[in-house]
């Protein structure tokens, strides 16, 4: 299915608009100082399911830890998931120390710079392998996360309809809308739109620029309990009961035990489920290996035997 692309003076007049309002209002984010691949991807790796504010601060300070892809390629593993907490979702400090290694031992120690060719790489999905393609490479490729797929829906609502569905349809329709030759700022321009003005579930209509050709407006207007919430796939890292004694929250927990180790430590399962939790027994030995097990198979603990039973450690 093709979607009809709107008509060519309108759609000029939103890249124009959007375009003068991101050079005026865009948000300063440190990964938008560099087009280094390597830390471009750092960065698009640390936002999936993490609020912006919450990567702000660890941008930075992993950076300095790692520089170059040579230094993260060189660190042991146990050191890139000890520098990555606080962040969560901690598969993500394996799979960049992975690509990592791929890149220094097979790529010649360059990423590659066609979103085609990333996507090769095992962990990037399409989404950053054409952020990564596009913000480091100049590529011009639509980036589409739930921001842009919500300011498009919005936006082009008579075209594509308020609430379109993610997939390839709608990443034709964004390709199609891209700017011939403006493609880095017209990604972070609806995203940045998205995030702060654009948002699920009260826009700022008041303050859009694009409220002026926006045809969800009146819609919405019209429907507003109706209104769909297309929302960031961010981390809550809530601690209430949905969360609180989940199969992740232990999972975290127990990684977030190995990280306060003295590098090489270990602990027998014995020590590790009582720090977990004030009730562990004999009968909960099988449930901590499950969790254990997985985690190694995630590559994110490591089990060594030893004259008083397995200890786990960080790999």
């Amino acid at each position: 299915m093709e979607l009809p692309l709107p008509d060519a003076e309108r759609l000029i007049t939103v890249q124009h608009t959007l375009l003068q309002w991101y050079a005026r209002c865009a948000r300063d984010l440190p990964w938008r100082r560099t087009r280094d691949p390597y830390a471009i991807l750092l960065s698009e790796i640390m936002l999936q399911q993490t609020q912006v504010d919450r990567v702000h601060p660890k941008f930075q300070e992993f950076l300095d830890a790692f520089p170059t892809f040579s230094a993260l390629a060189a660190a042991p593993l146990a050191e890139v998931i000890r520098r990555w907490a606080p962040l969560g979702y901690n598969r993500r400090a394996v799979r960049l120390h992975q690509i990592a290694r791929i890149v220094m031992q097979e790529l010649g120690g360059r990423l590659p710079e066609q979103a085609r060719a990333l996507r090769e790489l095992e962990g990037l999905g399409s989404y950053t392998a054409n952020a990564v393609a596009c913000f480091a490479f100049g590529q011009r490729g639509a980036v589409v996360d739930s921001n842009v797929r919500r300011v498009l829906g919005r936006v082009f609502a008579d075209v594509i309809g308020l609430d379109p569905p993610p997939g390839r349809v709608l990443d034709r329709f964004a390709q199609a809308v891209l700017p011939i030759d403006n493609a880095y700022d017209w990604n972070q321009a609806i995203m940045d739109l998205g995030a702060t003005v654009c948002i699920a579930r009260a826009p700022a209509c008041s303050r859009c620029p694009l409220a002026f050709v926006c045809v969800g407006r009146p819609l919405m207007a019209r429907a507003p309990k109706r209104l769909p919430r297309v929302a960031e796939g961010v981390s809550t890292y809530t601690t209430g009961a949905p969360f609180e004694h989940s199969r992740r929250y232990y999972r975290g927990r127990i990684v977030n035990r190995l990280r306060a180790l003295a590098s090489g430590a270990s602990l027998s399962f014995e020590e590790l489920g009582q720090g977990l939790r004030d009730d562990f027994g004999p009968e909960d030995h099988a449930w901590l290996a499950n969790l254990v097990d997985a985690l190694q198979h995630d590559g994110l603990a490591a089990v060594e035997a030893a004259a008083d039973g397995p200890r786990v450690r960080l790999p």
